[in-house]
């Protein structure tokens, strides 16, 4: 969970849309609240200006007739919130103030114009009027409604911003994630590649900025690949040189089994002709993993595995017979997938010839073929004593070795299979011969094409 919490905390991605969303929200309130405070005073000063047209006619209709007939006051009971009161406070020729109405204990000594009074415990905005003939008419409404009214409308006017944050914040980290995908596909690809391409990385479609990255990536590349190049030619050009002195070698000590010599002396030289034998083995295994390592992808063709599988029997057949293994094909059904016959038969050749230098005199060695849905699998098992589960990664290597082993090998065999199934894009599986005793190998090659 730390984990997680650090990779988010780090991620670029991560922290712009944290970032422009902060932005957008605050840049959403500040405007926000600029609306609502902007519409609430409008609000006001609106309503400030109905009271004064409704004063201004009301002094106009009462030229013709008394304000309570022309306006009905006495009459009319509104009953929405929304109300406006009309009270006259004075009548002209009459010094006598009107109590009733709304307005019913204002005071009738009211400065003209616009004010805040208090009304039977209840404030209220009045505009206050003297009409031509001397009476006196006050407008009113209170301002609880009044602030509810402005409040209403300020709100109505900031919505758009509330709804317009969230639709931001999504549309920032939607932009954000989709300007990412190209170095999202980029890392992607080059995680994918096999440990043996090397080639250069393509920058299209990949933003100016993340560009420089990828320059310096494809240096670093071709210079891993003129150093792998260079150590992989210093390993052939070694192993080749080798060969000829251990060629005089072997033959000097085959003619020297044809002089006289003691017992000691025959024991030591059959001891010298199997170093001599494991030596040339091991070079030629080196020569091999050189060639595949370096060599070009070639245009791969069908391929049929039994045939592949015959040639593989005669070659090995007699090493088989020297350990009175079983070594068979117990396939019937033939396959064809795509890779180069020369690939196809080493790959084949150095797992079978692993399989039959591990498993023990009067063993068994099969080799099959079969399909999996659209995938094709060549499958070889052994009765050895298989490869513990936590070595099976690393049996891959040049040169790994199991511990507790003492059949003779370079260590090679599997490294070149490895480089020969990532050349050809087919994957490697191993496991138990016999799961429930844990004892044998069964390797898997799956040809997805």
């Amino acid at each position: 969970m730390d984990g997680f919490k650090e990779n988010i905390t780090q991620s670029l991605q991560f922290r712009l849309s944290v970032w422009l969303s902060g932005v957008i929200a605050l840049v959403a309130i500040a405007a926000g609240i600029f609306a609502f405070v902007s519409a609430y005073q409008e609000a006001i000063v609106s309503q400030d200006e109905h009271l004064r047209q409704m004063a201004w006619l009301i002094s106009r209709q009462y030229a013709a007739a008394p304000l309570a007939e022309s306006f009905g006051m006495e009459q009319q009971e509104p009953d929405s919130e929304f109300k406006v009161a009309v009270q006259e406070i004075k009548r002209e020729s009459n010094d006598e103030p009107i109590l009733t109405g709304e307005l019913a204990g204002l005071k009738t000594d009211l400065p003209e114009g616009l004010q805040t009074v208090s009304v039977q415990g209840e404030s209220w905005r009045v505009f206050v009027k003297t009409l031509g003939s001397g009476a006196r008419v006050a407008v009113g409404q209170q301002t609880d409604v009044r602030d509810d009214i402005a409040r209403d409308d300020a709100l109505r006017t900031l919505m758009p911003f509330l709804a317009l944050i969230p639709i931001l914040m999504f549309l920032v980290g939607y932009l954000v994630r989709r300007m990412f995908k190209p170095i999202k596909a980029l890392a992607t690809g080059i995680n994918q590649r096999s440990q043996e391409d090397l080639s250069a990385v393509s920058a299209a479609h990949i933003p100016s900025e993340i560009r420089p990255f990828v320059t310096a990536i494809n240096q670093m590349l071709s210079k891993v690949e003129r150093t792998l190049s260079a150590q992989r030619r210093f390993v052939a050009d070694a192993a080749h040189e080798l060969r000829s002195p251990l060629t005089a070698l072997s033959l000097q000590a085959e003619r020297l089994a044809d002089a006289d010599m003691s017992t000691e002396a025959t024991a030591r030289l059959a001891t010298l002709r199997k170093g001599i034998d494991r030596n040339r083995s091991l070079l030629n295994q080196l020569l091999t993993l050189a060639r595949v390592q370096e060599a070009a992808p070639q245009n791969a063709a069908p391929v049929s595995i039994h045939s592949v599988y015959r040639e593989v029997l005669e070659d090995l057949l007699p090493l088989a017979e020297t350990k009175a293994i079983d070594l068979g094909v117990v396939s019937e059904q033939d396959y064809s997938v795509m890779a180069t016959q020369a690939e196809l038969h080493t790959l084949v050749k150095n797992l079978v010839d692993n399989a039959i230098r591990y498993t023990p005199p009067g063993g068994r060695v099969d080799l099959s073929i079969h399909k999996t849905g659209s995938a094709t699998v060549l499958e070889i098992t052994d009765t050895g004593p298989g490869i513990p589960e936590p070595e099976r990664l690393r049996v891959f290597e040049a040169f790994y070795r199991s511990l507790g082993q003492d059949a003779q090998g370079s260590g090679l065999g599997l490294s070149i299979v490895k480089s020969i199934a990532d050349k050809l894009s087919a994957t490697l599986q191993l496991s138990y011969g016999d799961e429930a005793a844990q004892t044998g190998l069964r390797v898997w090659v799956t040809f997805s094409k």
